[in-house]
């Protein structure tokens, strides 16, 4: 088996529906599917049985929390290639064959990342590099996400996602996951390489700002926070990451949208307060042991 996709889900039927549809037509058919099932309930059964024809497909079902749903896949995945979809994106039909053919003609990659894209009327959770290159510790925010992950599963399987970010979690870190975890990956030397001409498609945002969108930003931006403070990174690079939201959010007041300045302020509040509170367990011995550099780069 070439790859293993590992497509972890919660509270969502239509959209997991929408991804196995868009799957079935790869032009590449040598792969297995495997279902990390938070829900607590059989409502999936039904739209995995449509597709049990179509691909191998594995039902596996793990506690809420997005890092804990890719550990218990990862621990399950047999194919030489990992991938990471979120459960309301897809693939064009050529995707796996084109990542396949870059693993192929470069033995050296450990990981391939791709950027996300939306359809019109949606906006793209990032902001992406136009250039392709190597993953490092200051380009990785604009050259990767989770749904846009391909990693060796001989590499992968050595480490674990930090279970105390992403979504479900239980913690205030929302997210960062995925980020914290090639982080490790990248300080240990492993080569993943970021192609923007591999595209993955994404819902995306939309529609007005709500309190729920402003209270979904603060938990991700936490999450930066987080892996900012955890991996060492630089008073000036922190500072960076805080000023493009602040700066974003005195902009929107200025020409009159004080909804998209909450939105902005949302994100900087959350990563200034994920770094502190990190700041903060850290000094108490909380996460020690899921500390990797921070201790040499600080």
């Amino acid at each position: 088996m070439f790859y293993s996709i590992l497509l972890a889900t919660l509270d969502r039927t239509k959209e997991v529906d929408h991804f196995l549809r868009r799957l079935a037509r790869q032009t590449m058919r040598d792969f297995e599917v495997l279902v990390v099932d938070q829900n607590p309930d059989d409502r999936l059964v039904e739209i995995l049985r449509l597709y049990r024809d179509s691909f191998p497909i594995v039902h596996l079902r793990t506690a809420q929390g997005h890092s804990r749903a890719f550990n218990f896949g990862l621990r399950h995945a047999t194919g030489k290639i990992v991938a990471f979809p979120d459960d309301d994106c897809w693939y064009d039909v050529d995707l796996l064959e084109r990542v396949a053919r870059l693993f192929k003609d470069h033995p050296e990659y450990q990981g391939v990342t791709g950027r996300e894209i939306v359809e019109p009327g949606f906006v793209s959770g990032g902001r992406w590099d136009a250039k392709s290159g190597v993953l490092t510790r200051s380009n990785v925010w604009r050259r990767a996400i989770s749904f846009s992950m391909f990693l060796r599963r001989d590499t992968a399987q050595r480490y674990d996602f930090d279970e105390t970010l992403g979504v479900g979690a239980g913690t205030p870190w929302g997210a960062g996951e995925e980020t914290d975890y090639l982080l490790r990956l990248v300080e240990d030397g492993n080569l993943v390489f970021y192609d923007p001409s591999l595209t993955i498609w994404h819902q995306g945002r939309s529609g007005p700002y709500t309190a729920q969108m402003y209270s979904k930003a603060r938990s991700y931006a936490m999450g930066m926070g987080k892996v900012l403070r955890k991996h060492g990174y630089s008073m000036w690079s922190v500072a960076h990451h805080l000023v493009r939201p602040l700066g974003g959010a005195l902009q929107s007041l200025a020409v009159g949208h004080p909804e998209k300045a909450r939105y902005h302020w949302s994100v900087f509040a959350g990563r200034a307060s994920g770094w502190r509170l990190t700041r903060d367990s850290l000094r108490e011995g909380r996460g020690r042991a899921l500390v990797s550099r921070s201790e040499d780069l600080s």
